[in-house]
């Protein structure tokens, strides 16, 4: 890898350059010091369109984008892929950025983890909630005026009218709700709760092989979680954050939040209202940026002991289902 410019620029390269590595070039206008260096897909036009409107070279191959001079690298592609990249990045001493779910088992992640521990590099997995401003005045709000110990999460969502040729959908591709939408969900029951002990999951299969709606049941170190996610229903995307004080509501899309209500049970009620800016990727960006520039190899805030506990809960709730991955 080689040193950082002495402008402190991020040098960023990008594979894959679909709708959300559109999200993460435009949110990098919103991170100081941090631009697009190179960029490669599979599909040569649509990366070509991509390079010409956010800037870095046009990359022949993985390797290439690898050897161009970046310092990270961020995964947008599909996800059975996002582990192989992920390793090869860090083999070759790029920081690694990678999209959710940053593997599709647990096993493959500890793979992941294993070559960032080794090459010390950084890698986190793109889990954007909590570095959201509303998430962080929250958890700062919280803290000074608190509700207890919170005890129960609920949150879910599912969103119907999915083509059956979208990459959600796609058995090849590990697709299904539980690792598209639920890994959301699962965030917020282990950031709150700890490490799950226990998943009890019903759901069902849809016509392309994968999980198309997941009702989960979870026990943690310090509460309950009652989870949802879904592709084939309409359902509301809000979060509930309940304690012996008090409870929170996190109001939809509760993923991107920006408004969240506290209801004491002594009567009173905060409404906080944080509008975020950039699409709102930016903000784990701009902290992956700042982890980089102080030397560090994993995040505070979204650790990897996190995110082997979020797949962990995802391989209990698609083994009761009975869903396995190619090569599982």
């Amino acid at each position: 890898m080689q040193a950082i410019p002495s402008d402190g620029a991020i040098r960023w390269g990008i594979v894959g350059t679909g709708r959300i590595a559109r999200r993460f070039a435009q949110g990098l206008a919103h991170v100081p010091q941090a631009r697009v260096a190179a960029v490669w897909s599979r599909r040569a036009e649509p990366a070509q369109a991509f390079a010409d409107e956010f800037g870095g070279q046009l990359c022949a191959s993985f390797d290439a984008l690898l050897a161009s001079g970046i310092d990270a690298l961020y995964i947008a592609t599909v996800q059975d892929s996002h582990a192989d990249y992920a390793v090869a990045a860090l083999r070759a001493g790029l920081h690694v950025l990678c999209e959710k779910p940053a593997a599709i088992n647990e096993r493959q992640l500890e793979r992941v983890i294993d070559a960032a521990r080794a090459a010390q590099r950084l890698f986190m997995e793109a889990m954007k909630p909590p570095f959201y401003p509303l998430y962080r005045k929250l958890r700062a709000h919280l803290s000074d005026d608190p509700i207890g110990e919170v005890g129960l999460v609920r949150a879910g969502c599912s969103v119907p009218g999915v083509p059956d040729d979208h990459p959600s959908l796609s058995f090849e591709h590990a697709g299904g709700a539980l690792l598209d939408i639920g890994i959301y969900e699962m965030f917020l029951a282990v950031d709150w709760l700890g490490a799950p002990r226990k998943v009890q999951t019903l759901g069902r299969l849809g016509s392309t092989g994968v999980d198309t709606f997941a009702s989960l049941n979870s026990q943690h170190e310090r509460g309950i979680a009652q989870l949802f996610c879904g592709l084939d229903l309409h359902g509301k995307g809000d979060a509930l954050l309940m304690a012996t004080g008090g409870h929170v509501t996190i109001h939809e899309p509760w993923w991107n939040p920006s408004r969240a209500t506290i209801r004491y049970a002594d009567g009173r009620m905060v409404e906080l209202d944080e509008p975020f800016e950039g699409g709102g990727l930016n903000y784990e960006t701009a902290h992956f940026c700042e982890l980089i520039r102080a030397g560090q190899i994993e995040s505070p805030l979204m650790p990897h002991s996190k995110s082997l506990q979020m797949i962990a809960m995802a391989d209990a709730a698609r083994a009761a289902l009975g869903l396995k991955f190619a090569g599982e």
